[in-house]
């Protein structure tokens, strides 16, 4: 892994991007950021939820997304929610930290939200009341796990003397934190919300973890309707059939990240002011099946 600038900044206004949550759908963020640098268009602030966190905040510390995806791409599902493990478990949540703890280590280790180079934020919720939590100080690693900490999972996180659990449940696609960061243009990155019609879809009772993610999913939805308004640009990846812990398709997910952003391609030039990178023929005839 390494620290890396970014591409020569091509425009004066300063891009946000606000990354929702969604377990496994999150890693969507990985093909968006890519299709954004190739695209030519820089990220000037992150603000991020759940896995829309670990993606943004890893991003804002490394410039470096090849990094995170090649480590997902060689994950597997069981990598993260070992079976074996999980049946063995009497506590409350029902996957181990470790895993998890492992992985974040990986890229944040003893990183502070100071060493970023891009200004990023958190978004966690309060255990106690519900309340929104932007967390912009301390430790990454800390920030992050408690961002992505939903209930029933992972155990939630202590920072401050706050129980901090996952951020979905207080702003699930933090348009209106990326925002108020400075940011002139804002684009979000949807990836989960949904409502979710009983009429249409038959819901698998059977199944804890499609109850879990259908839930999150429309409450999601609810919430998130106001700060996206906050937004000049919402790319919604179709990943939707993907669940929460889908991780062993993570090379479809991303690629589903980077079609999104090539299908808003005209939209995202023209509201960020940023130029294109030269195209070759292969990237032109991609741009020729998505245009309108």
């Amino acid at each position: 892994m390494n620290l890396k600038n970014g591409p020569e900044k091509s425009s004066s206004k300063k891009i946000g991007l606000a990354l929702g949550g969604g377990g496994a759908r999150g890693l969507a963020h990985i093909g968006v950021i890519k299709a954004l640098e190739n695209a030519g268009i820089q990220i000037d602030y992150i603000s991020g939820t759940s896995m829309g966190a670990l993606v943004g905040g890893f991003y804002a510390l490394t410039k470096d997304i090849y990094f995170l995806e090649n480590l997902f791409l060689n994950l597997k599902g069981k990598d993260i929610f070992p079976m074996k493990d999980i049946l063995k478990r009497k506590n409350s949540a029902l996957f181990r930290d470790e895993p998890v703890m492992r992985l974040l280590e990986t890229g944040f280790k003893d990183k502070k939200f100071d060493d970023c180079p891009i200004p990023f934020k958190a978004v966690a919720t309060d255990v106690s009341n519900g309340d929104e939590i932007v967390m912009e100080n301390g430790s990454l690693l800390n920030a992050i796990r408690a961002s992505i900490s939903l209930p029933l999972i992972f155990t939630p996180v202590k920072i401050e003397n706050r129980m901090l659990m996952d951020g979905g449940f207080a702003n699930p696609v933090p348009a209106d934190v990326v925002r108020s960061m400075g940011a002139d243009v804002v684009i979000a990155v949807d990836v989960s919300s949904k409502w979710l019609n009983i009429t249409e879809k038959e819901i698998n009772f059977s199944n804890i973890y499609s109850i879990i993610s259908d839930t999150l999913s429309t409450v999601e939805y609810q919430l998130s309707k106001k700060t996206l308004e906050q937004a000049d640009i919402v790319v919604k990846p179709l990943v939707l059939s993907h669940s929460w812990m889908d991780f062993d398709h993570s090379r479809e997910i991303i690629k589903a990240g980077e079609d999104e952003v090539k299908y808003h391609m005209k939209e995202l030039v023209e509201k960020t002011g940023c130029l294109k990178s030269p195209q070759t023929l292969a990237d032109k005839f991609v741009d020729f099946l998505f245009s309108g």
